[in-house]
């Protein structure tokens, strides 16, 4: 009797030992089908992020390429979504207007910052802009 349970207690913890592996390589495919396997081009224009991604208690991307008009914010509908607790739903927008890029804040609750300073206007974007919204920054990198 004593055999019989033994036997039937070996195979269960050999089955739960194969779940167990299974289910970390699982989630090694998973974490490695996420990696964003985006291409930058030599003509891209594009935000880069500067904090380091495991600092922020969301996730973000490393890059995001830009359109024509890229929306920045908290809500599912924006273009980049960024759900950090100080960003408003709509906080933000990059509009495309005869090849140049330009920021403008939607009337954020904790403001957009170019270079460190809150801005209030339109203001065009260069090579080079660190823009601020909440706790992320991002590098403007326009290779045009």
């Amino acid at each position: 009797m004593y055999n019989i349970f033994s036997l039937i207690f070996k195979y269960i913890f050999i089955v739960i030992i194969y779940l167990f592996i299974l289910s970390i390589i699982r989630l090694i495919y998973l974490d490695i089908k996420g990696i964003d396997t985006q291409h930058l081009d030599d003509s891209a224009v594009y935000l880069k992020l500067i904090n380091r991604k495991d600092s922020l208690p969301f996730k973000v991307k490393e890059y995001y390429i830009l359109d024509d008009e890229v929306s920045i914010g908290r809500g599912n509908d924006n273009k980049i979504v960024i759900k950090d607790p100080y960003v408003s739903k709509k906080h933000l927008k990059i509009v495309k207007d005869e090849g140049n890029y330009y920021l403008v804040d939607l009337n954020s609750a904790n403001g957009t910052f170019l270079n460190g300073d809150r801005i209030m206007d339109v203001v065009e974007l260069k090579n080079g802009d660190r823009i601020r919204v909440g706790q992320v920054e991002f590098l403007y990198v326009n290779r045009e």
